[in-house]
């Protein structure tokens, strides 16, 4: 019982996935399954205090 309202739910975005067609990049997807999307910068480079950049003091 109570799984009516997430069911319909579920049922509505699935279809709608089926259906309705969305303007999609596909050279990108193609780029990025295969590993040569756009690199994406580790921000915990820029904090020497992150995990794995402690600098020692001298």
């Amino acid at each position: 019982m109570g799984r009516g309202r997430a069911k319909a739910k579920q049922t509505k975005v699935a279809r709608d996935l089926k259906y309705n067609s969305q303007d999609m990049d596909l050279d990108r997807l193609t780029k990025e399954l295969h590993g040569e999307g756009t690199q994406v910068k580790d921000h915990d480079e820029d904090d020497p205090f992150a995990e794995g950049n402690y600098i020692p003091r001298a």
